[in-house]
């Protein structure tokens, strides 16, 4: 007789997705020490899923392990920081797109162009709040090629970057200013991809991670600017 496979979640597992949730959504402030018997007790589970969800959030660098001090999160990028991120990014991204316009399917493509819309949408708002709504629509694209490009290190390996540059955003108190220039960055890759040209959407989506990688030092010289003016 077979023995049913469960389907309950593992609870580090759970511990770490909320805990990630929480690094994205701007709950956790950048710096904030990760106490892990406050958390325990926060979260009403035991230190054990705990250590380990952290241990995998250290990997993807959202948060920092200090010695015999523990867990905290991890600071806001220095500019030299970013310009290493933007740069991996510029390597990783291209290969990505190109592999997945090897693979491309009526159900990706529109998937592709349902979060092009939806980021759009965004950018014709004047509500600094929506910033929310425009990265999760951005990292949306951006995750769906990942993902169609099926090798699952590279697909990991992009999600650990993407997060950083999320994060980066919500910590600065940016709003969607990049919205508008995105979405149609984000069009002319879907349009290469569409047509079934890889080659054209890998050198698209260069072009577009290198302006994105121009905006964000823009922004981080901006939080400099904000920080240098408080009394």
């Amino acid at each position: 007789m077979s023995r049913k496979r469960s389907t309950r979640q593992p609870l580090a597992d759970r511990m770490y997705e909320t805990l990630f949730a929480q690094l994205m959504d701007g709950s956790r402030d950048a710096g904030e020490p990760l106490n892990i018997g406050a958390l325990s007790r926060e979260l009403d589970v035991s230190q054990t899923p705990l250590r380990e969800a952290l241990a995998r959030l250290e990997y993807t660098g959202l948060v920092h392990r200090d010695p015999l001090r523990g867990y905290r999160v991890a600071p806001l990028f220095t500019q030299d920081e970013l310009i290493k991120l933007m740069d991996a990014r510029l390597v990783l991204e291209p290969a990505l797109t190109l592999e997945a316009g090897k693979r491309t399917t009526p159900e990706f493509l529109a998937a592709l162009l349902a979060s092009i819309e939806e980021l759009s949408e965004a950018s014709k708002s004047a509500d600094t709040s929506n910033f929310r709504g425009y990265w999760s629509a951005d990292e949306e694209f951006h995750t769906l090629i990942a993902e169609q490009a099926d090798n699952p290190f590279l697909a990991t390996a992009y999600r650990s970057l993407g997060g950083q540059v999320q994060r980066f955003r919500l910590f600065a108190e940016l709003g969607s200013s990049d919205a508008e220039f995105a979405a149609k960055e984000h069009r002319t890759i879907y349009e290469a991809l569409a047509a079934g040209n890889p080659q054209l959407a890998a050198e698209r989506m260069r072009d577009h991670v290198s302006g994105a990688k121009g905006r964000s030092l823009t922004d981080r010289q901006a939080v400099d600017d904000k920080q240098d003016s408080v009394p």
